[in-house]
């Protein structure tokens, strides 16, 4: 469709055209051109519209009418000038509201715009589904796995700020809350809670990872932590770091509000991606190391881990009796590497806590580890990325030639827990000491803020059962239903 626009003469064209008329008029009235008189008429009308004064009546002559149009010519065009510089003011003094499939809701400052706010939002609707499940039954359910709202934005060059909560579940419970002082690129200081830089699987967002629950790694890795941390990229953003100091938390969980032993946890991580800007095949990999190390001291779950299966069954806990008593440390290797529609990720974690089981006086070092790969190809040809597909090439539309983006995804991986634990500080009639799981699933992009997903895994154990037999193997099929702005 042809768009056709109107345009305005400008005033002094108008003032000029006036002029040029007047002017004329005496040596053209026998061309029957506007009076002096007409054209006062005619200028007054304007006035009016405008709200500036009309010149006194009477004054008809040529020359005084002349200077008349003039003068009051003069008077409209400041007036239209001043009408254009309060529009500019007021233009230049409103927000800029946007709201897109990609970027969620923002409103940003007027000029120079340091000031930004953007709303996005998360809910994932899941079922869950455990099969053979005679020996140790599981509910099957359909639950809300995540419902997030995020207030997240920059207050000036300097401040940055993030705020989600997590609405799913029976009570409301704060995920992140931070606020960054941007000195540099290469110098950030997070204030607040956040991800603590450990897990490679963990540290990814919640809407991105491959499978539907984290693997065994994610149950050594800490979850969220309280504390203050400084992070950053250098050399041309290949190589990132993130080091701080925390309440500390234990294995595969969110720490609570409050330190509860009045001892911290320091953590770091450095990773590096060599050849991040450059076109070639090793382009999307990534390499680095992580770790984590404090003392804690006391019994519970805010102590002592419990780990489970990626179908979310826990397989391990210590005994009742068992507390922490000393150090704990953590160690990571991590790698992915990303090319065109395939992807893979691996990584090796080591969780290693000294407990005491008071009634014995008996005390151990006891070192807990899990590994995993994860490997997934998009069907459709669209990029892969530890970030998950951004946007299908062709979204899902009722009776047209779009189906999405399809994605095939394959997981192996094992915890192994310490054979020191067992008989003193875990029962081996009741819990594990080895679980081993694989996993098939499919991902359907039918938007880029649209996600179907289902995942089947099953998991061996060693032990956990009674007179020493082993547990029976775990069959879980999970779905998800993922909505993301």
């Amino acid at each position: 469709m042809t768009e056709f626009r109107t345009r305005r003469p400008s005033v002094p064209v108008l003032a000029g055209s006036i002029l040029a008329c007047a002017l004329a008029a005496p040596v053209q009235a026998q061309t029957a051109q506007p009076t002096v008189e007409e054209l006062a008429r005619r200028l007054q009308a304007i006035e009016q519209r405008l709200g500036t004064a009309s010149a006194p009546a009477g004054q008809t002559t040529d020359a005084n009418g002349l200077a008349d149009l003039d003068q009051r010519l003069r008077v409209i065009e400041r007036k239209l000038d001043l009408q254009a510089e309060e529009a500019e003011a007021r233009v230049a003094s409103t927000p800029v509201v946007s709201l897109s499939a990609s970027k969620g809701l923002s409103v940003k400052s007027p000029p120079p715009g340091d000031v930004e706010l953007k709303f996005r939002g998360l809910a994932q609707a899941d079922g869950r589904f455990y099969i053979d499940d005679d020996a140790i039954p599981q509910n099957d359910t359909f639950l809300w796995r995540r419902a997030q709202l995020t207030l997240e934005g920059s207050w000036g060059p300097l401040l940055a700020f993030r705020i989600t909560p997590e609405l799913a579940g029976d009570s409301v419970t704060l995920l992140d809350a931070w606020a960054d002082l941007r000195f540099s690129p290469a110098a950030t200081l997070r204030i607040g809670k956040t991800k603590s830089p450990v897990g490679l699987e963990r540290l990814q967002a919640s809407n991105a990872t491959e499978a539907i629950e984290l693997g065994f790694p994610g149950e050594l890795a800490p979850g969220r932590d309280i504390g203050v941390q400084l992070q950053g990229e250098f050399a041309k953003s290949t190589v990132s770091y993130a080091v701080g100091v925390y309440n500390g938390t234990v294995d595969g969980r969110d720490a609570v509000t409050t330190n509860p032993d009045n001892n911290f946890e320091f953590a770091g991580r450095v990773f590096v991606e060599p050849w991040k800007n450059d076109a070639n095949a090793l382009s999307g990999l990534g390499f680095g190391i992580a770790g984590s190390q404090g003392d804690k001291e006391g019994a519970g779950n805010n102590f002592l881990p419990r780990y489970r299966t990626p179908g979310q069954v826990q397989f391990f806990n210590y005994r009742s009796a068992v507390i922490a008593d000393g150090e704990q440390t953590r160690w990571s290797p991590q790698a992915y590497w990303y090319r065109n529609a395939f992807g893979v990720l691996g990584e090796y974690i080591s969780s290693k806590q000294e407990v005491v089981l008071p009634t014995t006086g008996a005390r151990q070092s006891l070192d807990h580890t899990a590994w995993q790969l994860v490997a997934g190809y998009v069907l459709t040809g669209e990029d892969a990325g530890y970030r998950g597909v951004a946007r299908p090439n062709h979204p899902f539309t009722v009776d047209s030639a779009g189906w999405g983006a399809w994605e095939l995804v394959a997981r192996y991986g094992e915890l192994d827990i310490d054979d020191d634990a067992f008989p003193v500080f875990a029962d081996p009639n009741a819990v594990a000491r080895r679980a081993k799981a694989w996993a098939l699933g499919v991902n359907w992009y039918l938007t880029g803020n649209f996600k179907l997903v289902a995942n089947y895994t099953q998991t061996e154990f060693d032990g956990g059962a009674a007179a020493g037999a082993d547990r029976e193997d775990e069959k879980a099929f999970f779905t998800r239903a993922q909505f993301s702005f």
